[in-house]
């Protein structure tokens, strides 16, 4: 098992005049610290106009500074928007980090959230999935292509060399967000890297585990020509420390990142300038959903995580991407947690990481035949509620359609 740290540069109010400089210097830190631990990957997020939630607006620019500070870890983008981005300029920047990283890059590509972030740029929300698999069309083969033009229904440009080239030939490996769980499936057939979340129960993990290679070996449905990437990745909420106790005393962090989705979920995104997150996440602490959403996560003794970790070791998922930088979390309890995890847990997953790269070689050469189990009943991931529930690509264009309907009604009077 292979082991990621997560930003969303969190920053809750009240804010000073260097808390955003301050929030990107550590974060840099905990990277070339996590580096220099061994830990395998570093992923950055892209949200825009979500105040508090994520402060991380141009994730290229960071993991770029991130890249002259590190040697070997490598730098994740989990996920670059590809319906805000235009299709060049993500193929010109992620070469470009790559490039300056010596081929670090990993490919996370996503669809946005909602009209919060989406409307900007002039985006409707239920054009997300159709505008996003157009974007991979378009976007893939110009790292590879010395002249390449596109025509599709959103994006239309003539021939030319997008240039850089990428330093890994021919790209970066390719990952998909699967904020939706039913995405794991798709990500299979297409081929991607599963960028998810914890899963409910290790049987939950086995499941989609399966689900996920059984579509990529047996439906296949590459959006362009490029190599498989067979990964399954899982974000989960973090902090280590010497007692379960302490561990859930520092975690604060984590429950505010549940509280904020489920804040959004619920009332949607405040007014610009107006958001105070922090203050309503007061009034949230101590109820069940908090309690909750501290056994979802990584957040234990050494003893405690390691056991939790084996499960999803037995599982099979390829890697998880350890979220603590969030909410409050101060700089020293994240290098800390980074630490003591490194010396006291991650040793163990490393040295089991040789068998499962031969477990997954015999899979994907069809020597092991995973059984297909039903998926069904696994369709939420652990930190998710009624409030936190991403809609499918159908069930989101039904929701618009009645949306307008009703509008319209309302116009008419009937």
């Amino acid at each position: 098992m292979k082991f990621g740290i997560f930003y969303e540069h969190q920053l809750p109010r009240p804010w000073t005049r260097d808390s955003e400089y301050r929030l990107l210097q550590d974060s840099l830190t905990q990277i070339e610290l996590a580096d220099q631990l061994g830990y395998d990957y570093a992923w950055e997020v892209e949200h825009h106009f979500l105040e508090e939630y994520s402060h991380s607006s141009a994730p290229e620019v960071f993991l770029g500074a991130a890249s002259q500070r590190t040697k070997r870890i490598r730098l994740g983008h989990g996920v670059i928007q590809l319906t805000t981005n235009q299709p060049h300029r993500v193929a010109e920047k992620v070469a470009t980090l790559d490039l300056l990283s010596g081929g670090r890059v990993e490919l996370g590509m996503g669809e946005a959230a909602g009209p919060a972030e989406l409307h900007p740029f002039g985006i409707r929300v239920r054009d997300k999935r159709e505008r996003w698999e157009e974007a991979v069309k378009a976007i893939v083969p110009m790292f590879t292509r010395e002249s390449w033009e596109f025509h599709g229904q959103y994006y239309d440009f003539p021939a030319r060399n997008v240039i850089p080239k990428p330093y890994q030939k021919p790209h970066p490996p390719l990952w998909v967000a699967c904020s939706n769980i039913q995405t794991i499936a798709k990500a299979g057939e297409w081929g991607m890297g599963a960028l998810g979340f914890t899963f409910v129960t290790p049987e939950a993990a086995r499941a989609w585990v399966n689900r996920y290679y059984n579509n990529l070996l047996n439906n296949p449905n590459r959006l362009a020509d490029y190599p498989a990437n067979p990964n399954v990745a899982m974000v989960s909420g973090f902090m280590c420390a010497p007692t379960d106790a302490e561990a859930e005393a520092k975690a604060a962090g984590w429950t505010f990142f549940i509280f904020a989705l489920s804040y959004y979920g619920r009332k949607g995104v405040d007014a610009p300038g107006t958001s105070d997150l922090w203050s309503a996440y007061q009034d949230w602490r101590g109820g069940p959903e908090e309690k909750k959403a501290l056994e979802s996560g990584l957040i234990g003794s050494p003893d405690t995580i390691r056991a939790k970790l084996r499960q999803f070791q037995a599982s099979r998922v390829d890697q998880v991407i350890l979220l603590n930088q969030a909410g409050n979390t101060s700089h020293r309890d994240i290098c800390e947690s980074l630490e003591l995890f490194a010396r006291e847990v991650m040793p163990e997953f490393h040295a089991a990481e040789p068998e499962h790269q031969a477990w997954k070689a015999k899979v994907l050469a069809r020597e092991i035949a995973l059984e297909d189990l039903d998926v069904a009943k696994y369709d939420i991931y652990s930190h998710q509620n009624e409030h936190i529930v991403r809609l499918s690509p159908e069930q989101l264009k039904a929701k618009m359609a009645e949306k307008e309907a009703a509008q319209r009604a309302a116009a008419t009077g009937d």
